[in-house]
């Protein structure tokens, strides 16, 4: 589809990234914040909105869980991007005379190791790519970004050392967010619900509340739990499936949450990404 597509961060984030790979016909709209890239959908500025949730080293993305249920958004696709960190550094600049690299918080803990190595002090920077864009604009020959070569590209630095997450498996998962909901696709790699629900008060109602999708074989990827505006009495869960809510034993297992639950909302309803 054509149009335009809302992301967190600037031009050559992992973001951009995750745009160029699943949605590369669209235009890239960079938004300061996740609420900017949320709104800019909801006003029409951007047809949809590319949005990280986690990463398989350093865990959910703040913020994201508590935004997605008000965000007035649906989920119509995931994506999976290996998350290549990159040290980026002026044209002629040397790895061995880095003395500091500034990326987003997330980013830094995922090539710790490496910093600590090369006594290399890691800096916070707003996002990875506008990282990539001061250390360009300030040219200082011992600074450097810590980003994607997308971004390196896009801001004339060069790559100095090449993939030095920590882990060899560093990836980011993705949701394609869309103003209108789509239950009628079914992906080749199976469907994914993803749904947030908020338990009774009383005994053993989570437990009760789950009963059911392993009574009628629905698988549960993820299930993780989050706080209501703060208060450590009321939770709240954030939970996906495999299976389309059409599917019989998914319905008998979603009519067995209602029973246990003050609410449940389906975010979305999308295939399963082939990454899975």
């Amino acid at each position: 589809m054509a149009g335009k597509i809302a992301i967190q961060g600037e031009l050559g984030s992992y973001s951009h990234e995750a745009c160029c790979m699943a949605r590369p016909e669209m235009e890239v709209l960079p938004c300061r914040t996740f609420e900017d890239a949320i709104n800019a959908v909801n006003n029409g500025a951007a047809d949809q909105a590319m949005l990280p949730v986690e990463n398989s080293t350093y865990g959910r993305v703040a913020d994201i869980h508590r935004l997605l249920p008000h965000s007035g958004l649906h989920i119509v696709d995931e994506a999976f991007v290996r998350v290549h960190i990159n040290v980026l550094g002026l044209p002629g600049a040397r790895l061995e005379d880095i003395t500091e690299a500034y990326s987003h918080l997330v980013l830094l803990p995922q090539c710790a190791s490496f910093l600590s190595t090369h006594g290399i002090t890691g800096r916070v920077s707003p996002d990875n790519a506008r990282a990539a864009r001061d250390v360009a604009e300030q040219g200082n020959p011992n600074v450097a970004a810590l980003a994607s070569e997308l971004a390196g590209e896009i801001y004339g630095l060069e790559v100095l050392a090449r993939h030095i997450e920590d882990q060899g498996n560093n990836t980011t998962r993705f949701l394609t967010m869309s103003p209108e909901p789509d239950h009628s696709r079914r992906g080749a790699n199976n469907m994914i619900t993803t749904f947030v629900f908020q338990v009774r008060n009383i005994p053993a109602a989570l437990y009760k509340a789950m009963g059911g999708f392993a009574t009628n074989g629905v698988n549960m990827t993820k299930l993780e739990s989050y706080m209501v505006d703060g208060s450590f009495a009321a939770t709240r869960f954030y939970a996906d499936i495999e299976g389309h809510p059409s599917d019989h034993n998914v319905q008998l297992a979603m009519d067995e949450l209602s029973y246990f639950t003050t609410d449940v909302e389906i975010l979305g309803v999308y295939p399963a990404a082939k990454a899975r």
